[in-house]
Order: structure tokens, then C-alpha cells, then sequence
């Protein structure tokens, strides 16, 4: 099951304001939470991390926590002895953001404490091909991306696929991070450009950046890297369905009930052979090749239009496209709606043969 998770930072903020925003994503189908032992300055904000993780527990949170070996250098433990962060912290897992020689890691996935061990998927070495070389328990093996606060050094999408695929032809399971465009807190100071794990995402609402790692089927869990990220934001998230590719899509006034049922209602996916002019739906030219589509909205198409083929064309009347391109219009295909311009990034990543789906955003 794909799931999802927020990032908790006890410096920024009261123990109310956080264990509010916990409670807020616990509603709304959050079940992961990132944090960070790295950036905790004194026992203060120690404690507070403590009592946070605690009461998310309580809530049914796994909860994972950014170390390096510098860290339990510092906290004056070794790799043999990290059930003593699980005590003291009520941690599930430890994210090592630099690792060890791999036998480290593979040693700690088979304490007794059953803690999880969270690989950095980002690096795109054999890293975790090394580390799964000394046998480790697979259970306790997961993997998960950074984020980048600077603008510009946020992954590259061929460097995200190809270290992704590293892990997910291990089967391990694998997080990435996506960035609120209203959380200001990262781990050590305000982060006005967000946390991203992809570069390409880091001005795209939260809900493409989402849709988009789903869809790549290299991601299982996705966190919210900056804290405080909207209500509307985490709510928009929850409805999220967490399988297939919904695309957001407003309606034009003549739109008839029968186009309306064509693109809501009926089951869509691209053909095989694919253009690079549209993608096509073409069962719904079988379902009503008998019904009456009149001519309306058959100016030129643009980019992002969803179009149904009207009277004027007997064999593909019904069929459904939606535009990756501008093209004339010869009056026999009727605009019926438009995806919504910030899910027009989403398009081009459909592949053949894949189901998707519409949401109206205009009700």
C-alpha cells in the first residue's frame, strides 16, 4: 500500500502547533513521519522530539529519523547499540543520510530491536547492492530520496529513475519527498524554495508533485519535506487516490450530460500505439457510436484540451483525446473540457496502455 508522511521539526514551533499539525495528517490518511536527530541544537528540542514522537506513536505513526555516524558518534553510541534510539526517541527506523561500509547497515537491520535501516536512494551508486551483500534481514532494508533546499541541486529526472531502479529491482521499498508550497521549516532554518526531491517539481503545487512520483511506479511513500504544509494542502492529499493517474479537468458551458458521462464516467486508457499529437481513449466511440454528439466549442485544439469527436465524423464520433499539441480543428471534434493548466506537466508522462482517470473541479 502507498502511503504518506509529513516532516516534523521540534525547534520550529510549540509542542501544541506540531502535535496539532501531526493530528491534522493523522485525519487525513497520514501514517509516516520524517525527522531529523542531525539538526537538534540542545536537550530542549531533544525532549520536545521525544514527547512529539510519542504522541504520534500513540496516533499510529512509523517514525524514521535522519542520522549519519557523526551523530551517534556524538550521542556516544555506536552502530551496536541503536535500540537505545528506538528507546529513547520511539523511533521505527533510522535514515542514514551518510552511511557506513554496508556491513554496518546490514548489522543494524538484524538487532533486536527490529528497527527499520532507510537507505539514501539519491547518491545512485551500488551502495545498497553492497549493503545487501552482507545479508542483511530484506525486511528491515528500506530506501528513501533527499530533498534539496537549494534552488538547482534537486535531482535530475533521468538521476531519480535510474537510482530509483537501483532499490525497486531489489524489491525494497522506496520514499521520496515532495515540497508545500506553504510550509516554511526545514530541518535547520526557513527553507523559502521548499524541499523537493526533484528539481523540476520545486514550483509545482504539492498535488502534481505527488501524482507525478506516483505515476512514475518507482515510489511507494511519499513525505512532505518542509513542515506546516496547508490544511488544504494535506486534505488535497488525503482524497489522493494513491493508484491511478486522476487528472484534473473543468468543463465548458456547452458541455451535454452525454460528454460529461464520456469523460467521468467511463473507463479511459492510452492506446498502444501511441501519437505524439494525443492521447487517445477510443472505447467510448464503441459504447455510443448510436447517440447524438452535435457540434459545439470547434475552434482551434489546444495543449490540455479534452475533446469528444462530434456527428460530423461517423467513424470516430465518441472518442475521446486529450491535446499534447496545438492543431486546427476541421469543426468534427468538440472541445469538451480542459485539464487544468498545472496538470499539463503530468501529460507527456502517460504511457501506453495506462488507465486514467478525471476529477471536475468545476461543480
Amino acid at each position: 500500500m502507498r502511503r504518506l508522511g509529513i516532516s516534523i521539526y521540534s525547534q520550529h514551533g510549540t509542542l501544541k502547533d506540531i502535535q496539532d499539525y501531526i493530528e491534522l495528517a493523522h485525519a487525513n490518511g497520514f501514517d509516516r513521519i520524517f525527522t531529523c536527530l542531525m539538526s537538534l541544537k540542545n536537550d530542549e528540542e531533544r525532549e520536545k522530539l521525544q514527547q512529539l514522537n510519542q504522541f504520534a506513536h500513540a496516533l499510529g505513526f512509523e517514525i524514521f529519523a535522519d542520522v549519519a555516524p557523526a551523530v551517534l558518534k556524538e550521542l556516544g553510541l555506536t552502530f551496536r547499540e541503536i535500540s537505545q534510539l528506538k528507546e529513547s526517541y520511539h523511533l521505527d527506523g533510522l535514515r542514514l543520510d551518510m552511511g557506513f561500509s554496508g556491513q554496518e547497515e546490514a548489522f543494524m537491520s538484524l538487532d533486536a530491536s527490529n528497527m527499520k535501516i532507510e537507505l539514501n536512494i539519491s547518491n545512485g551508486t551500488k551502495y545498497v547492492d553492497n549493503v545487501l551483500s552482507y545479508k542483511p534481514n530484506p525486511d528491515n532494508i528500506v530506501g528513501c530520496h533527499n530533498f534539496y533546499p537549494r534552488k538547482y541541486t534537486g535531482l535530475s529526472r533521468s538521476h531519480f529513475i535510474n537510482s530509483s531502479m537501483l532499490f525497486k529491482k531489489n524489491h525494497i521499498r522506496t520514499a521520496a519527498m515532495i515540497s508545500s508550497k506553504d510550509a516554511k521549516f526545514g530541518p535547520w532554518e526557513e527553507t523559502p524554495y521548499g524541499l523537493p526531491t526533484l528539481e523540476e517539481h520545486r514550483d509545482l503545487p504539492i498535488i502534481v508533485q505527488a501524482k507525478d512520483l506516483w505515476h512514475t511506479g518507482l515510489i511507494d511513500d511519499l513525505i512532505i519535506g518542509n513542515m506546516y504544509a496547508s490544511k488544504k494542502e494535506i486534505e488535497a492529499l488525503g482524497r489522493l487516490n494513491r493508484n491511478k493517474l486522476e487528472l484534473r479537468a473543468e468543463t465548458l458551458s456547452l458541455t451535454s450530460v452525454l460528454e460529461e458521462k464520456v469523460i467521468f464516467e467511463e473507463p479511459h486508457f492510452n492506446r498502444g500505439d501511441v501519437s505524439e499529437y494525443v492521447i487517445r481513449s477510443t472505447q467510448s466511440r464503441v459504447k455510443y457510436k448510436k447517440e447524438s454528439i452535435p457540434a459545439h466549442d470547434t475552434q482551434n485544439i489546444v495543449r490540455g484540451d479534452i475533446t469528444i469527436d462530434n456527428n460530423l465524423d461517423i467513424r470516430y464520433k465518441g472518442e475521446l483525446q486529450i491535446a499534447l499539441k496545438a492543431m486546427p480543428n476541421a469543426g468534427s471534434t468538440n472541445i469538451a473540457a480542459k485539464v487544468v493548466p498545472e496538470e499539463h506537466f503530468l501529460l507527456d508522462q502517460i504511457q501506453p496502455w495506462e488507465s486514467f482517470s478525471f476529477v471536475k473541479i468545476n461543480d
